[in-house]
């Protein structure tokens, strides 16, 4: 008993003294890290987890090296690693992990967070590993909700959201903007290019122009890898928070991922990102944006109605014109069908690509016409 009340006396004395150091009193959060793995090294890996203990978290390092600042849990190689650091998970001896190449279920992908170089502001990039879902575009807007549910989490009130111009931004834009209108909340960001809208340029990216940035999990890993070592040429990522907590419905573990080739700087980021996390009760922003999502009809706007072959034939094109005015918003796959679209209305209609993206090109005189046929094929939004 004396034992147990002088290790209770000795750990709220260290906590004192932690706070104090840091800044950060109360419950500090308990984050794992599993060191066994990197391109770097498990000194790599230590450094990091360090740096973390130092800003205020309370890491468990899992592997084979010791620091006082920290709190090791050995293990000898890279197969107990993860069996090791789910049953801290489980057991909520820890609160959160961080960890390299973890299989997350389909419905699961994880939101990156970044340093941008134009501004040096942050950034999420939603989504960077794992697959919200086998449909491109549930997929990415699935990956809307959970980049809200991240920077909310983190206290972000009213994050701006922003679609990366990659195949399916505009489906997705679609989408989005019936969620915002059936109830869900979306504060949509506004490019910085001249043209404005929601949907984001390079330039954006490189930017920040939106708190979260919006893409395919595949383009979101190439984002984040690009801005995370540009300055080291690819081989050790220096900057930012890493590729993020896995985010699903029906999940409820806080697992946060980094690269083989983190390095230090990105592995203490991930663990305060983590601690950001449990400090903003994620768990409940995850249920409360869900079920907002669900109500206003996540579960059908995110699978627009595909249109079947059958549906699409084709027309014969009316007589030519000058076609000067451009209409933006339709897919890449969906151009020859618009196309069509217009062409059975009598309306005579080229594709083309602008420096924004794909277009469909009509007369001034048919733009609205036009514009009205082709969103009521689901071609393009309002």
């Amino acid at each position: 008993m004396a034992n147990k009340v002088n290790r209770l006396v000795a750990e709220t004395f260290l906590d004192i003294a932690k706070g104090l150091e840091t800044g950060s009193f109360g419950n500090r959060p308990k984050i794992a890290v599993t060191g066994i793995g990197s391109e770097h090294g498990e000194e790599n890996v230590m450094a990091g987890a360090v740096m973390a203990a130092d800003a205020g978290v309370d890491v468990y390092y899992i592997g084979t090296l010791k620091n006082e600042k920290v709190n090791t849990v050995y293990v000898e190689d890279e197969a107990e690693v993860h069996k090791t650091m789910e049953r801290l998970l489980d057991s909520k001896e820890v609160d959160g992990a961080v960890t390299m190449h973890y299989p997350f279920p389909i419905g699961v992908s994880t939101v990156g967070r970044v340093v941008t170089p134009g501004r040096g502001k942050s950034m999420y990039i939603a989504n960077t590993t794992g697959t919200s879902s086998t449909d491109r575009i549930e997929g990415m807007v699935r990956n809307a909700i959970y980049g809200i549910i991240a920077a909310k989490a983190c206290g972000i009130k009213e994050p701006t959201l922003g679609i990366a111009n990659v195949d399916g931004a505009r489906q997705c834009e679609i989408a989005l903007k019936k969620l915002n209108e059936n109830g869900y909340p979306i504060n949509f960001a506004t490019s910085a290019r001249a043209d404005g809208g929601c949907v984001m340029r390079g330039n954006d990216i490189l930017g920040a122009s939106a708190d979260i940035m919006v893409t395919d999990s595949l383009t979101g890993n190439l984002f984040i890898k690009l801005l995370s070592a540009f300055t080291t040429g690819g081989s050790f990522e220096a900057t930012g928070w890493g590729y993020g907590p896995g985010i699903g419905e029906n999940w409820d573990r806080l697992v946060m991922i980094v690269s083989r080739a983190s390095g230090a700087p990105v592995i203490s980021g991930a663990l305060c990102y983590a601690a950001e996390l449990v400090k903003g009760d994620w768990k409940k922003v995850v249920k409360e944006e869900l079920e907002k999502a669900n109500k206003a009809g996540l579960k059908t706007v995110a699978k627009p109605q595909k249109k079947e072959a059958a549906e699409v034939k084709e027309v014969k094109a009316p007589p030519k014109e000058v076609v000067t005015a451009a209409i933006a918003g339709v897919e890449v796959m969906d151009l020859d069908d618009a196309v069509n679209a217009l062409w059975a209305e009598n309306i005579y209609a080229e594709s083309g690509m602008g420096c924004t993206g794909p277009v469909i090109m009509v007369s001034d005189a048919n733009l609205s016409k036009a514009n009205e046929v082709l969103k009521k094929a689901g071609y393009v939004g309002e």
